[in-house]
């Protein structure tokens, strides 16, 4: 892709990812304990697709990113749970509980949180060596 110039834009688009990452975290972790009237209806969890992206001329000069191809969902299944007090039980008292799995959830959310904060000390690190070098040449 002719976007990815520079060692900003590949920690960009990393970061973009990785936020859309923490994004389907919080979502599937909102939904967690919810509970539907039918296995249909029940949340499922969502998961973010990456794909790598390559620039240009990328066979010579090595510069790959990533981007976000889509959203897909978890390959968990909701479960059965009886509850004949909730308002959506069926009249066995069944309802259908969300398909997250929240320890799974947790890992996903500190692993993104630390390839993004990765990203942003990459792009720190590169801001400050560009000033120690303008400031050199002065």
């Amino acid at each position: 892709m002719a976007g990815i110039q520079n060692i900003f834009d590949i920690s960009g688009r990393a970061m973009s990812a990785q936020l859309t990452r923490l994004n389907t975290v919080a979502s599937n972790l909102a939904n967690a304990k919810s509970f539907a009237g039918s296995k249909e209806e029940a949340f499922v969890a969502i998961k973010p697709v990456f794909e790598t992206e390559y620039a240009t001329h990328a066979e010579s000069s090595g510069i790959a990113s990533v981007n976000v191809s889509g959203i897909t969902t978890s390959d968990l299944q909701p479960q059965r749970v009886h509850l004949p007090s909730h308002p959506k039980a069926d009249e066995g008292g069944y309802v259908w509980g969300s398909a997250v799995n929240i320890e799974e959830e947790m890992v996903e959310m500190l692993e993104a949180s630390r390839q993004y904060q990765n990203n942003l000390e990459v792009v720190s690190t590169l801001r400050s060596l560009m000033m120690r070098t303008v400031n050199m040449g002065r």
